[in-house]
């Protein structure tokens, strides 16, 4: 696979590349063409080396299997960052390492899929940086981000749409989708907003008052 770096503008989202299920060669091109930042955690990297890619930052803990001279020797330059802090997940880590690099926006892939208590913490905890960094988990199936307090988008009829609420979410209202929504709640647990869909070519329009809540666009 080619590497990146067509573009370095720091305005454009970062790339991490987590160590969940890949995605899909088309994916990671597509992502790889448009990123001025790549950032691999920890254990990824083997994977990573074997698909040829070019990264900029190696972060992780490092408790395990890691030769600094030899990935160093295939990806020069390269920064590797050791973040030994068991109070956070790597993929916690990188967000706080773009936060002190000035970075507003990031797409994570490999964040989903294989374990089950990775995926559902890499979803939930991106709530935790909304305010202060926009992230986007990507998979082959869907784009997961948190959505601002007023949301509206163009989409086209059948577009399948979840509403995941992180915690409880009050108050939400949803014009153009085929189940809506009048000022309700949605619950982790006992109600959500999965399964539905964009009802008619258009914006679609989503507010709520309080709480988290997570937009997950689906393809099946």
């Amino acid at each position: 696979m080619s590497s990146h770096h067509v573009i370095r503008d720091e305005q454009e989202p970062a790339l991490i590349i987590a160590n969940g299920e890949a995605c899909s060669f088309e994916l990671m091109g597509e992502l790889l063409e448009w990123s001025p930042l790549v950032i691999v955690l920890d254990s990824a990297i083997h994977r990573v080396l074997d698909l040829g890619i070019k990264v900029d930052v190696l972060l992780g803990d490092f408790d395990r299997d890691f030769d600094a001279e030899k990935i160093r020797e295939e990806q020069y330059p390269i920064e590797i960052v050791h973040t030994p802090d068991q109070d956070k997940t790597d993929l916690e880590k990188a967000f706080d390492y773009l936060i002190g690099r000035g970075f507003p926006a990031v797409n994570v892939v490999w964040a989903t899929g294989r374990r089950a208590d990775h995926t559902i913490t890499n979803i939930t905890n991106i709530v935790r940086y909304q305010d202060k960094l926009k992230i986007v988990l990507i998979d082959d199936y869907s784009k997961i981000f948190v959505l601002p307090k007023s949301y509206e988008k163009w989409y086209v009829a059948g577009t399948p749409i979840s509403l995941i609420p992180v915690g409880k979410v009050d108050g939400i209202t949803t014009k153009n989708l085929r189940y809506s929504l009048d000022n309700e709640s949605l619950t982790i647990g006992y109600r959500t907003g999965s399964s539905n869909e964009v009802l008619e070519d258009g914006m679609v329009k989503i507010t709520y008052k309080d709480g988290n809540l997570l937009m997950m666009e689906c393809v099946d």
